[in-house]
């Protein structure tokens, strides 16, 4: 971690962490501005320090980072982090850094402080661009600024809707955004029937068969996924590749949440070769939900008992490598995933899409998908 000198302001103070207790302060910050925030879910603390933690967040081994907290008479009133992903850097052959973690008062001149500690030190690693919010985690990209309610679900950002002015006032700028749709069973939602006869003709003259992950060997499957992630999706806005590590990673954290039948891969039936996959996950938020980020005492019991039940999902990601794009290979997972996780009470948040990925979002209102909410990433030069 880099740190920097603290800079001062008439009543506040911009600090960077730099011991377990500055660290500590930085990460309870959410669980005190959104308590009386509705819609807002607690994350499990222990898995938000671990995001920190270049131990358990294999992410960090290729970046430079720095943390930053506003500080007013010895409340913690602020947070930014700050930091360079090597990986990025060299797959979007850009200077473009990066900020997250942001949570902030409602007050410009803090947030405006914030966001100047961090172009500052992106300024003295040679960046000559800022982009965010961008979070450790993978995939937790952008501000809501449309779309603020139902609460959010597995790994979606919230925020409230002030902190779009917040960095529009500072002068950031749209660079792009990531829509959210949702299909729900208890909207009276079915596939439509073009796409029924679409898809089938499709298995058919692709001979394209659709298997879930094997949880015996479900690190190898995910390792599997991610290459195909990094093969289809590499030419889109804000993408690098994910290493090994951390697709090991994510099997370990996933492994006691997945539902199988909800990650699927497609594969060539005669050569057995991948060529794209559909990742759903459970939303566990509604299982989080009042915990206040913690398991125990009785949390994980209630974990235990409600996670096999869970009917509502994330579509997480999907891809096709390039040379069966266009060729509805997709269309033929979205269903694929629908029947796989059918039910009565079933809903699917089917996130994030880019606003400017024109053939998947004409795919997924062909579905008949409804529009849910809008991320925004925001940039500027510095």
């Amino acid at each position: 971690m880099n740190l920097m000198p603290a800079s001062s302001h008439p009543d506040m103070t911009i600090t960077p962490v730099k011991d377990s207790r500055t660290l500590q302060q930085f990460i309870d910050l959410p669980y005190q501005l959104y308590r009386d925030d509705p819609n807002w879910v607690a994350p499990l603390r222990s898995e938000q320090k671990a995001q920190y933690d270049p131990a358990k967040n294999p992410m960090l081994k290729h970046c430079e980072y720095t943390l930053f907290l506003a500080v007013r008479a010895g409340r913690v009133i602020g947070r930014i982090s700050a930091f360079i992903d090597h990986l990025a850097l060299e797959h979007w052959q850009q200077p473009i850094g990066l900020f997250g973690s942001f949570e902030c008062i409602n007050e410009h001149e803090v947030a405006h402080a914030l966001l100047n500690a961090a172009r500052d030190w992106l300024c003295t690693k040679g960046m000559t661009a800022m982009r965010g919010p961008w979070s450790f985690a993978s995939q937790e990209w952008g501000l809501v600024v449309e779309g603020f309610t139902p609460p959010p679900v597995i790994l979606a950002p919230h925020n409230p809707p002030w902190y779009n002015d917040l960095l529009t006032s500072f002068g950031m700028v749209k660079a792009n955004d990531l829509l959210v749709y949702v299909i729900d069973a208890r909207e009276h939602y079915s596939v439509p029937e073009r796409i029924l006869t679409l898809t089938d003709k499709v298995r058919q003259r692709y001979r394209v068969r659709i298997r879930p992950v094997n949880m015996q060997r479900l690190e190898e499957d995910v390792l599997t996924i991610t290459r195909l992630a990094n093969a289809s999706i590499a030419d889109n806005w804000g993408f690098y590749p994910v290493t090994d590590e951390e697709a090991r990673a994510m099997a370990r954290d996933m492994r006691q949440i997945v539902h199988p039948r909800a990650i699927l891969i497609a594969e060539e039936e005669e050569s057995g070769r991948p060529i794209g996959f559909a990742m759903s996950l459970p939303d566990v938020n509604l299982v989080l939900k009042g915990l206040n980020g913690r398991l125990l005492p009785f949390g994980w019991l209630k974990m235990l008992l409600r996670l096999p039940r869970l009917s509502a999902y994330r579509m997480w990601a999907l891809g096709v490598i390039p040379e069966y794009q266009g060729k509805a290979i997709d269309t033929l997972l979205y269903r694929a995933t629908y029947e796989a996780i059918y039910s009565d009470h079933m809903r699917l948040e089917i996130n994030y899409v880019l606003e400017d990925n024109e053939r998947m979002n004409n795919a997924i209102h062909k579905l008949g998908a409804r529009d849910l909410r809008r991320y925004r990433v925001y940039e500027m030069p510095i």
